[in-house]
């Protein structure tokens, strides 16, 4: 059970470290912080330049840039206080193999949940490539769910055809809940010189600019999540409180928060206040009493 019902994104703040150092942060606005994405072994990540800000939203290709699961797990994480709020590991891999391997290393470990990044889309291995093809996406989700007994959260792609299909293949392989959405691949370009801003090339949008395609999304998951009580993390340029109240009604049980932070780290509290005034004004005891309200 969250203690609020907003979710930290991964990617968005490190390892919990750098963003606890903010002046005025506390956890208690917080239910869960999603740690930064891990492989099995370090990466650099991509060649510079990593990020582009757009009209609505920001462009990403940080590429997966960690120090590799066993150091997280015996490094970063004992110096993180897991009395404050709840962390989920973020799992990504090149491989199906890969992908067990690093739930495996997070199992025996203290997070309370594991997130699997099937769809990332600024990597070259791995990433988009399974988050977008049901039968690869459920192959990553069976075969994580055998190497452990922590709740599988998987982050689903909105660079996909039939993303309904796809959430109930998940459920079948055996996840417990979804992050829906992951970024939208995207591009921006330097008219100087003619060529990509991102040494990647293509990154991953996120931010104002994609929240009516994530609002979608996650009303076309919990058509099919409902009926197995399978929960879901909306997401997707959440930046007020009504935003947040859109993607509850829309079928988000929780609603995660990612590029508002890199302008207002100190948005969480001015989003519960907001979504507590919506329920005394319309007469609801609890955020679960709007999930998937929506009249549809």
């Amino acid at each position: 059970m969250l203690q609020t019902p907003l979710v930290l994104l991964s990617g968005c703040v490190g390892f919990g470290q750098e963003y606890t150092r903010v002046a005025g942060f506390s956890h208690r606005d917080v239910g869960m912080v999603v740690l930064k994405g891990t492989t099995l072994e370090p990466r650099l990540g991509n060649a510079p330049h990593r990020l582009a800000e757009t009209p609505g939203g920001l462009l990403n290709a940080i590429g997966l840039q960690n120090p590799g699961a066993r150091a997280v797990v015996q490094d970063i994480l004992p110096r993180l206080d897991f009395t404050e709020t709840l962390y989920a590991a973020n799992v990504s891999g090149a491989t199906v193999e890969e992908y067990a391997e690093v739930t495996r290393i997070f199992d025996d470990s203290p997070v309370a949940a594991i997130e699997l990044n099937i769809s990332c889309p600024n990597v070259k291995a791995g990433g988009v490539q399974f988050g977008n093809d049901p039968e690869m996406s459920a192959r990553v989700v069976e075969a994580c769910r055998k190497m452990t007994r922590k709740p599988l959260i998987t982050k689903l792609s909105p660079n996909q055809t039939d993303i309904a299909e796809n959430a109930r293949r998940c459920i079948e392989a055996g996840t417990d809940a979804f992050a829906a959405i992951n970024t939208l691949q995207g591009m921006a370009v330097d008219l100087k010189f003619r060529r990509p801003v991102l040494g990647n090339r293509q990154g991953g949008l996120s931010g104002p600019a994609i929240k009516p395609i994530a609002l979608l999304k996650v009303r076309q998951v919990y058509e099919v999540a409902k009926a197995y009580g399978v929960p879901i993390i909306g997401q997707g340029g959440v930046a007020s409180a009504d935003d947040a109240v859109e993607f509850l009604l829309a079928g988000a049980t929780a609603v995660g928060v990612g590029t508002a932070l890199f302008y207002d780290p100190l948005i969480c509290p001015a989003l519960n206040a907001g979504m507590a005034g919506y329920l005394r004004a319309h007469g609801h005891a609890n955020v679960g009493e709007l999930t998937g309200a929506l009249a549809w």
